[in-house]
């Protein structure tokens, strides 16, 4: 297995690639921030802000104007946990919490964009923009096969002045052009949307070799559709024939069952809005959409209190 991978829905796309035993390749933050210490700061979302310009404090240090977003400082969890609006003093004084910081509210486009660096100097990109639909939960992703100028200007520029003497793959979560996240690490939801094994290979030259060679001139726009569902409730696996059958589907490229089904539900780091059950990744969103809606019956019907 060439990536430290814990999900075992995803080790599906890393299985077929060889790679040597000595290579460590991070998929979560906690490994990527033991294996980097210098540049470990990143996890600390109040100085990513603050290295922007951005206006932000930790809680204890009241904002002036409202609305803003509170989360926390440290979260190797990621899914939005603790996170929310504030859209008044009322608000500030009722969520405070140790811990917590507060920025801007931002507005625009949330992309998710994986950069491949070397000496902080970005290689290749590739970005996917959310659909969000509520409390840290998304309705689906679109992978797009187009550059993002105000995130690669932005983004490439805080890299090279902030990222220097590392090489990797970083990934940037970004609004209106604004970074709010960075990961030492790519998005492992949808490497076989970016060009599968062929990709694998060059992260892992990236790693080993210190060198990015990848031929991405052909680029296919693809979904990764989400499905969340209530809080509260026990959810089971699908059985192994209807997942193949559905992932046999046209345009259908891969499905993760994202749960442990041995862990109580509570064990699972999810965001306010609801439990995240499977990702579908498509080539179409409506056939996408349809194979959630075969799984959110299943799991609906199987679920238990």
């Amino acid at each position: 297995m060439p990536i430290c991978e814990i999900d075992p829905w995803r080790t599906q796309y890393f299985a077929r690639v060889p790679c040597p035993a000595d290579t460590l390749i991070p998929t979560e933050d906690s490994d990527a921030w033991l294996w980097n210490p210098q540049h470990r700061w990143v996890y600390d979302k109040l100085e990513v802000a603050l290295r922007q310009g951005l206006e932000a404090a930790p809680h204890g240090v009241a904002p002036q104007t409202y609305p803003v977003f509170s989360k926390p400082l440290y979260n190797l969890k990621g899914m939005g946990v603790g996170s929310r609006v504030l859209r008044s003093r009322a608000d500030y004084d009722a969520a405070y919490q140790p811990g917590h910081m507060w920025m801007p509210l931002l507005e625009g486009d949330h992309v998710s964009s994986d950069v491949a660096l070397i000496d902080g100097v970005p290689q290749w990109w590739r970005h996917a923009r959310g659909c969000a639909s509520g409390d840290g939960t998304f309705d689906y992703w679109e992978i797009t096969a187009e550059h993002e100028p105000a995130v690669e200007g932005w983004g490439g520029d805080w890299c090279r002045r902030h990222l220097a003497g590392y090489t990797g793959m970083v990934n940037l979560e970004t609004i209106a052009g604004r970074i709010i996240e960075v990961h030492l690490r790519f998005a492992d939801q949808w490497p076989d949307l970016y060009g599968g094994d062929p990709w694998v290979e060059a992260l892992i030259r990236l790693y080993t070799e210190k060198t990015w060679r990848y031929d991405d001139h052909v680029r296919r726009r693809s979904y990764s559709v989400v499905l969340f569902l209530p809080h509260g409730r026990r959810y089971r696996h699908p059985p192994s024939d209807l997942l193949r059958d559905l992932e046999a589907r046209a345009d259908i490229s891969s499905l993760q069952i994202t749960f442990h089904e041995n862990l109580p539900p509570d064990r699972h780091a999810m965001p306010p809005g609801g439990f995240r059950v499977a990702i579908v990744n498509c080539w179409r969103r409506e056939a996408g959409n349809a194979v959630r809606a075969v799984l959110r019956d299943h799991f609906l019907a199987n679920a238990s209190a």
